[in-house]
C-alpha cells in the first residue's frame, strides 16, 4: 500500500485535498483525521505539517507527499520533486530598508532575517556571500525595525507589506515555489497511477472540449487554429460538405479561439469542461 504525505492545514491543504479528490481518491471528511485509508486504491494517505513531510518523505517513511518546492529544499531531505502541481505559487526575494542595500553582495557580514534558513543559506552559499541568519517563524519584516537583522528574505506576492514595514525588494529571485510531488524513490505501480491521475487533474483545468461544424474546404484552415494534442477528431454530417470537429483547446485561450474560428466560417462552436483526463 502506498503511503502518501499530505498538508494537514495551510495554503497548500485544501487544494492539495481537492485535488486528490478529484484524482479519484478518498479524502478526509474532518479536520481532525491526520490518517486515512484507502483500500480501493490501495494507498492511505498521512496529514502531517507541510514542513514536515520532506522529511518523512525523505527518510523513507512514507513514499510520497505533496509539500512546497521551498520547504522542500529548505528542509534538505534527499526526497526529490518528481512533479509540479501548479498551486500555491509563491516567490522569494531579499529586502531591507529603502536605500541601505542594492545588490546580494552587500550582505557580506550583515544579519539576515528569514523562515528559511537552509534555502537561504543554500543560495547565500552559492553567490559566495557570508552572512548571519535569522530564523524567525513568520513575520519577518518586523526583524529589521526590531533591531533582530539588517535585510530579510521572505515569500513576496505584491511587495506591500515589505513596503509598510519600509522595506523594498533587492537582488535576483532566490525561489519561485509552488505545490510538487515529491517521492523518497517509490516507482511502485500505485505511485505511477498517483502520478498520471494527479497530472490528468491538471489536464482537465488547464483544457476545454471544443465542438464545432466546419466546411470541408476549410478543415486544412480550421485544425491550423487549434490542433489539439495530438491531432483533432473529425466526423461525417448528413450534409456532405461539412464536418463535426472535435479538439482540446487550452482553457486560456477558448474565447479567442472561438472567435477565429467563427471569423473562418466554423459553426455551432461549443465549448465543454473536461472532468478527467489521461494523455
Amino acid at each position: 500500500m502506498l503511503r502518501i504525505a499530505v498538508p494537514n492545514k495551510g495554503s497548500l491543504a485544501d487544494v492539495a485535498i481537492e485535488m486528490l479528490r478529484e484524482a479519484g481518491y478518498a479524502t478526509r471528511r474532518d479536520t481532525r483525521e491526520l490518517h486515512v485509508e484507502d483500500p480501493r486504491n490501495d494507498v492511505e494517505f498521512f496529514y502531517l505539517r507541510p514542513r514536515d513531510i520532506a522529511t518523512y518523505v525523505g527518510s523513507g517513511a512514507l513514499d510520497v507527499g505533496i509539500t512546497g518546492r521551498d520547504l522542500l529544499l529548505d528542509s534538505g531531505s534527499s526526497a526529490t520533486e518528481i512533479a509540479d502541481l501548479s498551486f500555491g505559487q509563491s516567490t522569494f526575494r531579499f529586502a531591507a530598508p529603502v536605500g541601505t542595500i542594492s545588490s546580494v553582495s552587500e550582505l557580506e557580514g550583515r544579519r539576515v532575517a528569514t523562515s528559511y534558513p537552509g534555502l537561504v543559506g543554500s543560495f547565500l552559499e552559492s553567490a559566495g556571500v557570508s552572512a548571519t541568519l535569522v530564523t524567525l517563524d513568520g513575520a519577518v519584516e518586523s526583524a529589521v525595525r526590531l533591531g533582530v537583522a539588517d535585510a530579510v528574505a521572505d515569500v513576496v506576492s505584491t511587495g506591500s507589506t515589505l513596503r509598510k514595514a519600509g522595506l523594498e525588494i533587492f537582488g535576483p529571485v532566490i525561489l519561485e515555489s509552488s505545490g510538487v510531488l515529491i517521492s523518497g524513490g517509490s516507482t511502485t505501480a500505485p505511485a505511477t497511477t498517483l502520478l498520471r491521475r494527479l497530472e490528468g487533474v491538471l489536464v482537465a483545468r488547464s483544457y476545454v472540449l471544443m465542438d464545432y461544424d466546419c466546411p470541408v474546404t476549410l478543415l486544412e484552415r480550421a485544425c491550423a487554429l487549434a490542433p489539439g494534442i495530438e491531432s483533432p477528431t473529425v466526423s461525417p454530417l448528413r450534409d456532405p460538405e461539412w464536418v463535426a470537429v472535435r479538439v482540446m483547446v487550452p482553457q486560456s485561450d477558448q474565447n479567442q479561439v472561438m472567435d477565429a474560428l467563427y471569423e473562418l466560417g466554423a459553426r455551432a462552436i461549443l465549448v465543454s469542461s473536461i472532468h478527467a483526463a489521461r494523455l
